[in-house]
């Protein structure tokens, strides 16, 4: 999944794949949030695609009970991170397992 999105020159992909995966989650409205803070954080598209999917599993175990905007901010910044550390060690075993 991480290989597929892939920064592209002119970003236009990847931006509506993106959107999509918010359309799909029923965070459609909140993509401009998440692009800002993912932005303040440093963090990337494919970092965000990721984090849109986990946080779509939570809402699902935990969804909102009052104030969804809040809630959507403080999960996807905790998905976020959880996402660059998936990433991250996936890149770094799929490096060990080419080095075999």
């Amino acid at each position: 999944m991480f290989t597929q999105f892939i920064t592209n020159p002119n970003g236009n992909m990847q931006n509506r794949k993106l959107e999509e995966f918010f359309v799909i989650t029923g965070f459609h409205d909140l993509l401009p949030l998440a692009v800002k803070r993912a932005k303040e954080l440093a963090y990337g598209q494919i970092e965000m695609i990721e984090a849109i999917c986990k946080l779509s599993d939570k809402l699902y175990q935990y969804p909102p009970t009052k104030n969804r905007t809040a809630w959507f901010k403080t999960v996807f910044e905790e998905k976020l991170r959880e996402a660059k550390g998936d990433i991250l060690s996936y890149k770094a075993k799929k490096k060990h397992l080419r080095n075999k």
